[in-house]
């Protein structure tokens, strides 16, 4: 690489760490292309990214960002798993992890909260956005349907009885 490209390489990561919601640093040593590609795909597909980077380079592009902290894990060969969402990278990575044991969850930063390999786990475990959206939309909704039923329900009522009392004197 030379010094623009270099250049360049640090002004992406710069905005890659200052706009993540989360940021997973893990050691991938041992993987084989396939898996990095599988890794890959599935990030895509959860709406994250992958980056592998220099360290020295990585190391200069979190200066000033909210995600300084996680240089110190930036040692070895590491790679980088980032995503707006927050639950994304890091429960993609958690079970990319299981299946695949020379992929190593060193920890992460999620803001200017740091990580330890539980914590990124822990994240893992949380309902993505859209689920918690929908929760969301179906709690809010639930009291209104409850009150449709409430108020259709003596209606319902009263006119059970009466077909009751008309039954009983029809079969009379």
């Amino acid at each position: 690489m030379d010094r623009a490209e270099k250049r360049d390489m640090v002004a992406t990561l710069n905005s890659v760490f200052s706009n993540s919601g989360a940021i997973v640093v893990a050691h991938y040593s041992g993987l084989t292309v396939a898996q990095m590609s599988t890794l890959r795909r599935q990030m895509r597909d959860a709406g994250a990214s992958v980056k592998v980077a220099k360290n020295r380079l990585a190391k200069i592009a979190l200066e000033g960002t909210d995600a300084a902290h996680i240089g110190k894990l930036l040692q070895g060969p590491t790679v980088l798993v980032y995503s707006n969402d927050p639950v994304a990278a890091p429960k993609v990575a958690v079970d990319f992890a299981k299946g695949n044991d020379k992929f190593v969850i060193l920890g992460g930063a999620m803001g200017a909260t740091s990580l330890n390999p539980d914590g990124v786990k822990a994240l893992a475990t949380l309902p993505s956005l859209d689920e918690l959206r929908a929760k969301l939309v179906g709690l809010i909704q639930a009291p209104a349907t409850k009150l449709a039923q409430l108020s259709t329900a003596p209606a319902a009522k009263l006119a059970r009885v009466f077909g009751a009392y008309a039954n009983r004197d029809e079969a009379a």
